[in-house]
């Protein structure tokens, strides 16, 4: 256990940088793409380490299947309370610009610094691992050049998992958006797990760009273009595919409702009804 203590450790040093930056960015909403870099940092780091409890922990430690479905539900519900309404997933950027709720340079930057946290967060991994402060992570610093990638499968079954995924998952978002925080988070803690887990024999379901990014972008098996199209293509395709389905039309293209039509009730002037109760 003394692996995991590591990576707890871990964990609340990564956390508490992102529970920083948003304290301090508290009074200049204008950064928020700066919410989002610490966001999608802080969630890119811990899953490489939840990544390493999965891949090496669960044979070199003897940690169960359990347990490292505990610390990843762990640590999506500790990201999303601690970094609010900073998602650091590219793919909601973009939903919010085409809802109109964010302007392109606004969608431009945020998604630059999702990207960016990411890319930090790899290298903060790999140094972190190469202290090597438990046998877990002596391991995983000797397997790190040859890494297992999260696609088990080909390309077009991947792209087809990671848009239904998506498609799920932005769905339930849209559903409780506008419910509390209390009760919002959790259970997006819970679906996230969920569908990471059922989909571990495929894609592992990110559903995020930056993240497919940081876990499996640099593993090999796959080319680049293969990756984006499956983690990129397919998580943005799930994306769109939620807003039409939840309001009928995506606005930044076309404000026209394409799926549901509202029965337009006819009325009659007001005049004519008045005079014929009198003549009643």
């Amino acid at each position: 256990m003394s692996g995991l203590n590591a990576s707890l450790g871990y964990f609340a040093a990564v956390l508490l940088f992102a529970a920083a930056v948003r304290a301090l960015l508290k009074k200049w909403p204008r950064l928020g793409f700066v919410l989002e870099f610490a966001s999608s940092f802080a969630l890119v780091a811990c899953r490489l380490e939840v990544q390493t409890i999965v891949e090496v922990g669960e044979w070199a430690v003897g940690l169960g299947s359990d347990v490292t479905l505990t610390v990843l539900f762990a640590v999506l519900l500790a990201h999303g309370a601690v970094c609010g309404g900073a998602t650091g997933n590219p793919a909601l950027a973009v939903l919010k610009l085409l809802q109109l709720e964010a302007s392109v340079l606004h969608t431009v930057l945020a998604v630059a610094a999702q990207f960016l946290g990411a890319h930090l967060a790899l290298h903060v991994a790999a140094y972190y691992w190469s202290l090597e402060l438990t046998d877990m992570h002596m391991i995983k610093t000797l397997m790190w050049s040859e890494c297992s990638t999260s696609l088990l499968v080909s390309p077009l079954q991947g792209f087809i998992t990671e848009c239904f995924c998506t498609l799920v998952f932005h769905l339930v978002l849209l559903n409780l958006q506008r419910r509390s925080a209390l009760i919002r988070v959790p259970l997006i803690a819970v679906l996230l797990t969920f569908l990471s887990h059922i989909a571990k024999g495929f894609t592992s379901a990110h559903m995020n760009p930056s993240l497919s990014y940081g876990l499996t972008f640099h593993c090999p098996g796959f080319t680049f273009w293969e990756y984006a199209a499956v983690y990129w293509l397919g998580s943005l395709t799930g994306a769109v595919l939620s807003v039409l389905l939840y309001t009928g039309h995506i606005p930044k293209i076309f404000s026209r409702n394409l799926l549901y039509f509202q029965k337009m009730r006819v009325r009659g002037p007001k005049g004519d009804k008045g005079e014929a109760k009198k003549k009643m």
